[in-house]
């Protein structure tokens, strides 16, 4: 049986799936309606309740898109709390999965405050309120979209992702558990594909990231980049076999670790069969259409909250069975010890200078950005 098969063989039968994400046929419409439905039926309830907005992938998509069945609709649900209730995460709510987190009001006071945020000017850039109980949101929307390609603020938005990388490049700390090493060290090194992203006026998407950078260099006849940009990840000559067989051992601990999850952590939910068919069946369509190097980034990701699951919530001889396929998937990226994820957060830094020519090459040459 080829690795291919096997990975097939332990996937879960669609079937299984049904009643929660069709097979790809979900319109973007009606998936933001039961969102909005579920903000209106139970977020809404909250005292404190300020407004609603859907964040993410889905604010890119027309409303007449399909919504990809490896796809969430992500809610972000504002509160008049400093102090907001830890994320919701991933749940089902009529057939369509949901992310939901909390944020408070305060971070939404002036647009100032949105425009130069990456990860959030997106979801105000076109219409993405779900309710506004204190009309702030609407306000916001109408102000960032305004100013959302003006040139000053896309170098804004660049910065504060360049200011992410060096963020976790600094947070590396010998003293943590392997595994929170090695996610320091992926998101540092994958932000910067957002740099370039956002400099594009693109979605700084999470799992596609790497396959959105390709596109945009591609637009801008700048590929060369790509290459270092996968170099920096340490895939950039691992072979699609490979990679299947480390989706393959990953989904062996993805079903023991979903069992065990006890300890609250951020992306808990994320290791869930409520999650499954955006972390395991997302990676495989990736590779399925001849992106197994980029599908390498989320891999690690989900290994990486699966061995957190295991260190905090299974016994010893579990954490040792799956301890194995772990490092020899770090060690196909070239990293074995903490020394080398020194090394490799060194590299990722001087490159950055690099990084920030490229995104002022995009913003120089794109045409939707205004002065």
């Amino acid at each position: 049986m080829g690795i291919h098969t096997q990975l097939e063989a332990r996937l879960p039968p669609r079937h299984k799936w049904r009643g929660f994400r069709r097979e790809d046929s979900m319109i973007v419409k009606h998936a933001k309606d039961v969102a909005r439905q579920w903000v209106i039926e139970e977020a809404s309830k909250s005292p404190s309740f300020y407004g609603a907005f859907y964040h993410g992938s889905t604010n890119w998509l027309p409303d007449d898109a399909v919504l990809p069945a490896t796809s969430d609709v992500d809610v972000m649900v504002v509160l008049a709390d400093p102090n907001p209730p830890d994320k919701l995460g991933k749940f089902i709510y009529r057939d369509v999965i949901l992310e939901v987190s909390y944020l408070p009001s305060h971070q939404f006071q002036s647009p100032d405050q949105i425009l130069g945020q990456y990860h959030m000017a997106g979801s105000f850039r076109t219409p993405s309120i779900i309710l506004d109980a204190s009309g702030q949101l609407t306000k916001l929307h109408a102000a960032v979209s305004e100013d959302y390609a003006k040139r000053k603020w896309v170098y804004k938005r660049c910065e504060h992702a360049r200011d992410k990388v060096l963020r976790n490049l600094q947070g590396l700390n010998e003293s943590e558990p392997f595994h929170d090493q090695v996610v320091g060290w992926l998101f540092a090194t994958g932000v910067t594909t957002h740099v370039l992203l956002v400099a594009g006026l693109k979605n700084p998407t999470v799992r596609r990231r790497y396959v959105a950078a390709q596109e945009l260099l591609a637009d801008y006849s700048r590929l060369d980049f790509y290459e270092i940009l996968l170099s920096m990840l340490g895939c950039a000559q691992m072979s699609r076999g490979r990679v299947e067989h480390h989706l393959a051992t990953l989904i062996d601990v993805f079903d023991v670790a979903k069992t065990m999850v006890k300890t609250p952590f951020f992306f808990a939910s994320d290791i869930s069969d409520i999650a499954r068919p955006i972390a395991i069946d997302g990676s495989l369509k990736l590779i399925e259409r001849g992106y197994h190097r980029e599908a390498i980034f989320w891999i690690v990701a989900t290994y990486s909250r699966c061995q957190k699951v295991l260190y905090h919530d299974a016994p010893v001889e579990i954490q040792d069975r799956f301890s194995l396929g772990y490092r020899q998937l770090l060690g196909d990226l070239g990293i074995t010890s903490f020394a080398d994820l020194q090394q490799r957060n060194e590299q990722v830094k001087a490159l950055l200078p690099r990084v920030w020519e490229e995104a002022e090459a995009i913003i120089a040459a794109n045409p939707e950005i205004e002065a």
